[in-house]
């Protein structure tokens, strides 16, 4: 009996034993991303499913701000000797990625027979982040902006409420007849320079030299060519009519989605990823909810729009246990069912080719047609360097300097007087962001 008691007690033991070591070995991976508010929250639960499906590997993801603000971190975090293992990182941020040297490429971390994973990305997805032949970071949340438009208000302008304007000039008559009826206002969008790179790039035109940058290192910023007088033309024609409102803020995409939720401006300009958001708010507020193309110059023909949003990336400094145990997230958080969930929890287009064939075998477009817009917008970008979009070091800088250009000429700066001094502005930032890494 004793000898029994013994033994027992002694397996009990061993188990204990086993237990703490299992949890000791468990690998810890850090997560950090730019999601606030429900979309952060997405990200936990998805976060929480694969900590429960994955025991020996526990991920934390942490929240670190704007896009901006989560890049800045990472960076003084790795100098600090204490790097997360994935970052999220805007589009606009590749360059500047690539040339901190914190980053590996995600690519090198798998097995070529793991390739079939990356081809399955959509073409413009990969066009944009496929570098010289390599994928250095994860596509995750992808979008690009759409039209956004009050389908009854459009009816009791007298506009057709299925064929909503297309070309400048189409957007400036809807208006007139907008304001006729009643709106304070007519279209709205955040005062950013994202919205400017879609036009250029619909218009066939390269925000710098080098071909965009992909080519070699871009030198110079286009920020004075046709193509953007072109924009701002019409943009201060808006302004100057009262067609055109914004919350007064740059970057403010609460502030412009509250003007169209409120019924002030009948047209929105912003992110498909607002898809889901905006659809609830229509229905709350007692509007249909049409989507459409972004309008495009006159006599432009529509070459497509640049993939917005972010990818992940997989930090330097880790032990190979924690590669793994990141790479193994990564993939499994990007793949065809979390993708598809990731679609329709927030809007962001799904950047798998094996995801859009569920979406459509479920006929989920049909259902939503909110959704569809967005998606074939995308699907019909034409594959060149104008929609590739721009590789530029500075870039956030660059936005920065493009959206005071645009205050000023709102303001009644001379347009060209304007985009000439942003440009010398813009191409002296380049020179000294490019000395620096040199």
């Amino acid at each position: 009996m004793k000898k029994t008691l013994g033994a027992l007690i002694l397996l009990l033991i061993m188990a204990i034993n086993l237990k703490i070591c299992y949890a000791a070995e468990k690998i810890k991976i850090t997560f950090w991303h730019a999601m606030g508010g429900s979309r952060a929250a997405f990200i936990n639960r998805m976060v929480e499913d694969f900590n429960y499906t994955h025991p020996g590997i526990e991920v934390k993801a942490e929240y670190k701000g704007s896009y901006r603000d989560t890049l800045n971190s990472a960076i003084l975090a790795y100098k600090q000797g204490n790097a997360p293992h994935i970052v999220q990182i805007f589009e606009v941020g590749t360059q500047l990625a690539l040339d901190s040297h914190i980053f590996m490429p995600f690519q090198d971390t798998i097995k070529p027979t793991d390739y079939a994973l990356l081809d399955d990305f959509i073409k413009p997805v990969a066009n944009y982040y496929r570098i010289k032949g390599k994928f250095n970071s994860v596509p995750f949340n992808s979008s690009n902006p759409i039209l956004y438009y009050n389908k009854t208000m459009f009816k009791k302008a007298g506009l057709d409420p299925e064929n909503p304007p297309k070309t400048f000039n189409e957007v400036i008559k809807a208006c007139k007849k907008l304001k006729k009826a009643g709106a304070k206002y007519c279209i709205t969008w955040p005062l950013h320079s994202w919205f400017v790179e879609q036009w250029v790039a619909e218009q066939g035109a390269l925000l710098a030299n080098n071909k965009n940058g992909r080519k070699a290192r871009a030198t110079d910023i286009y920020i004075n060519s046709e193509a953007m007088k072109k924009i701002m033309k019409w943009w201060k024609i808006l302004y100057d009519k009262g067609y055109y409102a914004y919350s007064g803020k740059p970057e403010d995409w609460d502030g412009a989605n509250n003007l169209f939720i409120s019924g002030q401006a009948p047209m929105l300009i912003t992110s498909t990823s607002d898809v889901t958001i905006l659809e609830n708010a229509a229905f709350e507020h007692g509007f249909k909810l049409g989507t459409a193309f972004i309008p495009i110059p006159d006599g432009t023909e529509r070459n497509g729009v640049v993939v917005g949003g972010a990818s992940l990336w997989l930090t330097k400094g880790h032990s190979k246990k924690e590669i793994e145990a990141a790479k193994e997230f990564l993939l499994w958080f990007t793949n065809t069912e979390n993708e598809v969930r990731w679609h329709k929890g927030t809007g962001y287009f799904p950047v798998r080719e094996s995801a859009v064939n569920v979406l459509k075998f479920e006929k989920w477009f049909d259902k939503h047609p909110a959704y569809k817009a967005a998606f074939d917008q995308l699907l019909q970008t034409k594959v060149n360097r104008a929609t590739q979009g721009a590789l530029i070091g500075n870039f956030p800088e660059i936005r920065t300097i493009i959206e005071e250009a645009i205050q000023e000429i709102l303001a009644g700066k001379p347009i060209n007087y304007v985009l000439n001094e942003a440009d010398k502005k813009a191409d002296n930032a380049l020179k000294r962001y490019n000395d620096s890494i040199k």
